[in-house]
């Protein structure tokens, strides 16, 4: 009667199981960290989108930066500080914890470029929002771009963020390479190229918008591009470790 028995049964095919319950449990931690990254870029966007509701007449959308909303001066700044920090401690945990992970076949510019991804704009520089707030608003009589950075809130805003932005730019190109290596990743190499060449030239216009009241619009316009590049990558991670968990490494 043994010779009939369930091959699960048998000591080799325990082994087994127990061997693809490792690969099962490392897919299912990316997942959960590529959900929270996902759905991080989906309040940050929808916050500061909300939050231009309440910042009074003055306060121009197409004028006037995505942090003037949370500075000394700026009413219900808290709401942004709380929600910014979280998104920006969500985005370093997918970047490091699932990212990273899930193109680790890619190389060591999946490791960098993550590493990257957590110290940009949209990591680091949102972890820190309680520390980088502007001295005034522009919308507020009397304030002018001097003023506005001449606290260490204002100085540690404009040097995050200008290298911040920098760092997502660079770690997406990594990232790229990352993925042409990466088994079921090549498609995305270009798409994640040409999406920073984009950010690229949307960083420029946003650095000199400003002279023709156009900052506003070209600041949520970079915010908006790297919060849908983050939210799809994060998407294509959970697809790819729930069909094809044995890719994963580590």
């Amino acid at each position: 009667m043994t010779k009939y028995a369930p091959r699960e049964a048998g000591p080799a095919a325990a082994g087994e199981l127990a061997g693809q319950s490792g690969p099962a449990r490392r897919a299912r931690a990316i997942r959960r960290w590529a959900r929270v990254g996902l759905i991080a870029q989906i309040l940050f966007v929808l916050s500061w989108a909300a939050a231009a509701s309440w910042q009074g007449p003055r306060y121009s959308t197409s004028a006037d930066s995505i942090s003037d909303m949370y500075a000394v001066t700026a009413p219900g700044a808290a709401f942004l500080i709380i929600v910014f920090t979280l998104c920006g401690a969500a985005t370093i945990a997918f970047a490091i914890g699932s990212l990273r992970r899930a193109l680790r076949a890619g190389g060591w510019t999946a490791t960098a470029g993550s590493a990257l991804l957590a110290l940009s704009v949209v990591g680091l520089g949102d972890l820190l929002t309680a520390t980088e707030r502007l001295a005034c608003r522009m919308a507020d009589p009397g304030c002018t771009a001097a003023k506005q950075i001449a606290n260490s809130g204002g100085k540690l805003d404009d040097t995050l963020t200008t290298g911040g932005v920098l760092a997502l730019i660079i770690a997406g190109f990594l990232l790229s390479f990352a993925m042409r290596r990466a088994p079921g990743w090549r498609r995305w190499a270009w798409p994640t190229r040409w999406t920073m060449i984009i950010l690229f030239f949307v960083a420029f216009a946003d650095a000199i918008g400003s002279h023709y009241n156009l900052g506003g619009v070209f600041e949520r316009l970079l915010a908006l591009i790297g919060a849908v590049w983050i939210a799809a990558v994060a998407g294509a991670v959970i697809r790819r470790t729930r069909k094809a968990p044995e890719l994963i490494t580590s």
